[in-house]
């Protein structure tokens, strides 16, 4: 096994960059060229750290691995890490994306550059922490902490709107967090500890699973987010400047789909079973009423948001299947869609530093100055849509095809989302890079430069590779996502007629309400 401590490097590594960056005086070129570089540095080598621990990683096992474990406050609080095939992927996403994000804001902020250098460092400190802890307080730290770095980014270097977005953004996440707080707190009243492996054990009563299972609902279902708490991330997209858009819909979005499958299906199977039908209805909701929203957007970033939303319908419905499919399919489109809506918001983000607009029809015939350009844009539409041969198309093909074993009329709903995502996604396609160039002020627009031909071009080859190639992140999903799968039918009935019969009526009715569907 690989050695002590790696996690902990991986964690303290960007703060040690940002610690760097504000020791850099002055404002002169000179100072603030030194300090992109260093936070390009930092997280290049906090990349190929992950790399190097990922090929020390056993994908056949399902037990937590480079585990690491220190006295905390005493009391059963601990400073534990690990991860396991479920939370290394978007370990590995997150010290991926960021490089990108560094490289997509290099001559795009204008002012207090090394201060917004050191917040995306201390981000990815903070979202690496998520995906590593092993102890419900220390995830809670790391999942708020990431709050107030994404709060300034977003307020500060924002757009016109920025104050809103950024104060709605950190208040719906927030309330939603609060109650996940005050489940932790009574978890820990109730097993004495906070440690996630001991967790993962304990069996809590059935009617103290459900409001449980309520209250971390509430912290995930924002996050995602899910319909109809997904009105702060239009928003915050719009708002936010192009690497902030790159990493809240390429990491931050993960973190609820990743509270999901960490703690609601393996800590409170028998509530997550009762909720399904209800997770079934919102998300088919959010695929299909969200997808029709996206439609009709005439802001570019705008439309790319709406369907993110959609696209973690599909990882909410093949989660809550408790299928090995669904589940695999819900793990492989979230690290899909990490790639895909990233690059996405990186296309969007060079036309705008070239004509200072996201607006749709401020575009036409970009194809006939831009041809690099409307290749890559291409590419990542069609992975979007989910054509067969990208990694779109694997993980939406597998959350479908587990869910059609339990529940083929969700899948039917679901499928339509398909059809429409090929049709916002090509609408805006041949809005923006087909059709006559005659607006003046594009006649003169120029095509790729090398740094953005590089970032297009490293996430095109990769979202064609997983789309061919996508065992490395389904192989590692699989043990541990096979813990979650849900017995056979006829258990399935009698652990429902258990469940209802233990459930709190309040809870039972809400239930009922999605029970349409299933």
């Amino acid at each position: 096994m690989f050695g002590f401590g790696i996690l902990s490097g991986l964690i303290v590594l960007p703060l040690i960059g940002a610690g760097f960056i504000l020791l850099q005086r002055g404002e002169d070129e000179a100072t603030l060229r030194n300090a992109k570089w260093a936070a390009m540095l930092t997280t290049l080598v906090l990349f190929a750290l992950s790399c190097y621990a990922w090929s020390q990683f056993d994908t056949s096992s399902s037990e937590f691995q480079f585990v690491e474990q220190r006295g905390w406050f005493g009391a059963g609080l601990t400073y534990k890490l690990g991860v396991d095939g479920i939370s290394f992927p978007f370990v590995v996403l997150t010290a991926f994306l960021m490089p990108f994000c560094i490289l997509a804001s290099w001559t795009s902020i204008h002012f207090r550059m090394k201060e917004y250098l050191v917040a995306f460092l201390v981000l990815e400190a903070l979202m690496i922490g998520v995906f590593c802890s092993l102890d419900l307080v220390l995830f809670y730290l790391f999942f708020e902490g990431g709050l107030i770095p994404m709060f300034l980014i977003i307020g500060i270097w924002g757009g016109k709107r920025r104050v809103y977005a950024s104060f709605k953004f950190f208040l719906y996440t927030l309330v939603g967090s609060l109650l996940m707080l005050l489940a932790i707190m009574s978890m820990y009243g109730t097993a004495g500890t906070t440690d996630i492996t001991v967790l993962l054990k304990t069996h809590f009563p059935v009617a103290m699973q459900t409001w449980l299972f309520l209250a971390f609902f509430a912290s995930f279902a924002v996050k995602m987010p899910m319909w109809p708490v997904h009105t702060w991330l239009p928003d915050a997209h719009v708002e936010a400047p192009t690497a902030g858009s790159v990493i809240l819909a390429g990491i931050l979005l993960k973190m609820g789909g990743y509270g999901f499958l960490r703690f609601s299906l393996p800590m409170f199977p028998d509530a997550s079973h009762l909720f399904a039908p209800l997770v079934f209805t919102l998300s088919v909701i959010a695929i299909i009423y969200t997808s029709l929203v996206a439609l009709v957007q005439e802001d570019m970033k705008k439309l790319i948001a709406y369907s993110s939303v959609a696209h973690m319908g599909f990882v909410t419905m093949g989660l809550f299947a408790f299928t090995e499919q669904g589940i695999q399919g819900a793990v492989f489109q979230m690290v899909s869609h990490g790639l895909v809506s990233g690059a996405l918001f990186l296309c969007v983000g060079v036309v705008y530093d070239r004509m200072h607009t996201r607006e749709i029809a401020a575009y036409g015939g970009l194809v006939n100055r831009m041809p690099r350009y409307a290749t890559a844009f291409l590419i990542f539409t069609m992975a979007n849509i989910g054509l067969p041969g990208t990694s779109g198309f694997v993980g939406e093909f597998l959350t479908m095809l587990g869910t059609f074993e339990v529940n083929s009329w969700v899948t039917l709903f679901a499928a339509t989302g398909v059809i429409l995502s090929a049709a916002y996604a090509l609408y805006l396609y041949r809005r923006v890079v087909f059709g006559v160039l005659t607006k003046d002020n594009l006649k003169s627009i120029l095509d790729l430069n090398p740094r953005e031909a590089g970032m297009l071009g490293t996430l095109g080859v990769l979202t064609i590779f997983y789309g061919i190639h996508p065992s490395p992140s389904v192989g590692a999903s699989g043990p541990r996502g096979a813990a979650l799968v849900w017995p056979p039918t006829a258990a399935r009935a009698a652990t429902r007629h258990k469940l209802a019969a233990a459930t709190p009526p309040a809870v039972t009715l809400a239930a009922q309400a999605g029970a349409a569907t299933r």
